[in-house]
């Protein structure tokens, strides 16, 4: 999308990523924007006016209290004349201070005034991003209607340090611009929906566990797809080694059970659709210290217990969204499993597919693949798609998805 014309003020708050805002400004100005840009007193340690001024080719604003720019208000006139604020890095401090309403410097303050969307790209240390405040921050601003993009999972700027904090790339920012000035029209805008994707892992001692092939590819899809028209999407994701997809609220887990507990946490929403490949077993107790092998003594005994229904869970539960849909990964006798699946679970519809070696999907088969040959069933019965990439799987159930949330039984 060509982003001509529009006005973005920039907000560059204090942390070693504030570097990345100087290509964000760049990678702005290629698509047409103007960035005028905010930056509090702790950016200056990290990137200076001077090479931000160069770059977006405008007076740099740092001062609540600048007389040449206060004279007529000039946080309010910042704040009206950008079509859109963007705040990246946005920091464990300054969301903070926007959830509470606070104004005690010139960001903070244009936050406060504005009536345009804004959208932050948080950056901070894994275990900031994790800190209860900061949960509680996060929860009040997108209520309170801002928008988000990451933060990544991946290596800290300090020593040993690795998790989820890390800014989203200039090129995600710019992408997650582009769709909030995208008008095309969004089908599902409105409503709320929770995916789950990916394995989960089952510790059998501290260096092992239960899984399987999923790769989350599927899920993702489907997760961004939705997210396309307008949904207000919450993954619950398993571990996986692909990016979150773009506008979407990730949560990690590892276990079935965490898993569990994550999706009832999300509920009530309008639609869940549970692609996560859930392990069915679980040790009963896992170890607290490595098995240790001993030669000549065999391999030990391993006391497995069933692990939640996640589906059936939902498809039962007081809160139980408007719209169920179940996936199927079977390897033979896959529209009987499937119809079977369908009626004790609770689901509206099945999608099922064929993941043994010899299904014919793809070079390397449908799991961990990038291509998918499903089947919907439900009760109006059976439709086989086309084999396809997983995104155009994903791309038709989002749709599938829209109109049956507004009525249509197609």
């Amino acid at each position: 999308m060509n982003l001509a014309g529009k006005r973005i003020l920039l907000i560059i708050s204090g942390g070693i990523a504030a570097y990345k805002s100087l290509d964000l400004i760049r990678r702005l100005r290629e698509r047409g924007a103007s960035a005028r840009c905010v930056m509090t007193r702790a950016a200056h340690e990290f990137v200076t006016p001077l090479a931000v001024g160069a770059l977006t080719a405008d007076h740099v604003f740092s001062d609540l209290f600048d007389r040449q720019a206060e004279h007529d208000v000039g946080h309010i006139r910042l704040s009206r004349e950008a079509d859109l604020i963007v705040i990246a890095p946005a920091s464990a401090d300054l969301l903070g201070k926007m959830a509470n309403g606070l104004a005690d410097d010139l960001a903070s303050a244009v936050l406060l005034a504005t009536d345009k969307k804004v959208l932050a790209a948080p950056a901070m240390n894994p275990r900031m991003w994790q800190h209860p405040a900061t949960r509680r921050n996060l929860e009040t601003l997108r209520k309170d209607g801002i928008a988000f993009v990451g933060p990544a999972r991946g290596e800290m700027a300090e020593t040993g340090e690795a998790g989820e904090g890390r800014m989203a790339e200039p090129l995600e920012i710019v992408a997650a611009i582009e769709r909030i000035f995208d008008d095309t029209p969004r089908p599902l805008a409105g409503k709320t929906i929770v995916v789950t994707s990916g394995p989960t892992h089952e510790p059998i001692d501290p260096v092992r566990y239960i899984a399987n092939r999923s790769s989350g590819k599927q899920g993702h899809a489907i997760a961004a797809a939705l997210a396309a028209l307008g949904a207000d999407v919450r993954l619950v994701s398993g571990p996986v080694a692909i990016p979150d997809p773009a506008g979407v609220t990730t949560v990690r887990v590892e276990t079935a059970r965490e898993m569990r507990d994550a999706v009832l946490d999300l509920l009530p929403v309008d639609a869940g659709i549970f692609v996560a490949a859930v392990a069915d077993w679980r040790t009963e107790n896992s170890a607290d210290e490595k098995i240790k092998k001993v030669a000549g003594n065999g391999p030990p005994s391993l006391q497995m217990v069933e692990n939640p229904d996640i589906l059936a869970t939902v498809g039962h539960h007081d809160q139980r969204p408007r719209l169920v849909i179940g996936f199927a990964a079977e390897t033979a006798d896959l529209e009987k499993n499937a119809t079977s699946k369908l009626e004790r679970k609770g689901a509206d519809m099945i999608v099922a597919n064929d993941v043994s070696h010899d299904s014919g999907v793809g070079p390397g088969g449908v799991m961990g693949g990038d291509r998918n040959r499903v089947r919907i069933v439900s009760k109006a019965g059976i439709d086989e798609w086309p084999e396809m990439t997983k995104g155009e799987v994903a791309a038709r159930l989002a749709d599938l998805v829209a109109a049956r949330l507004a009525g249509d039984p197609a």
